[in-house]
């Protein structure tokens, strides 16, 4: 697992991911693939992050109350989407460092891998499919 991928190798493309033998999980070339991965979504989220702070600061004054509302509900919305999202790259932050100490992959829970597909749906997991089921079922007895 301490291999590192050389600048001459390629990363593999997502079908290439979904087909590679089990021998292979987690390999140098597999986590730089998902390290490019939560690099992108990180930096389209901090995109997003300046494209809002730069639409909240520019002032908007309207006389009719009703726009004035309107807009308020509006900033609101994007304030409840970027508190969203900046939990979203808290998340891609503890990936990458799963990625740098060798645990990126392997379910927190269980120790058995999370496995490709899933990853590829939601790159910052830490649980299997079934880890994951358990937890939720857990949660719901609890009522939260």
């Amino acid at each position: 697992m301490n291999e590192t991928l050389t600048a001459t190798e390629a990363l593999p493309t997502e079908a290439e991911m979904r087909a590679a033998p089990a021998t292979e999980y987690m390999s140098a070339r597999q986590l730089a693939f998902f390290r490019e991965k939560l690099i992108q979504e990180r930096d389209a989220l901090l995109d997003s992050a300046h494209r809002t702070t730069l639409h909240l600061q520019e002032f908007e004054s309207t006389p009719d109350p009703s726009d004035r509302a309107s807009l308020e509900e509006d900033h609101t919305l994007e304030l409840r989407v970027r508190d969203r999202e900046r939990k979203m790259l808290h998340k891609i932050d503890e990936a990458l460092a799963r990625i740098d100490n060798g645990s990126y992959g392997w379910c927190e829970d269980s120790g058995e891998p999370i496995g490709i597909p899933r990853l590829l749906a939601r790159p910052t997991a830490t649980l299997s499919v079934e880890a994951q089921e358990i937890h939720e079922a857990r949660r719901k007895m609890r009522g939260g």
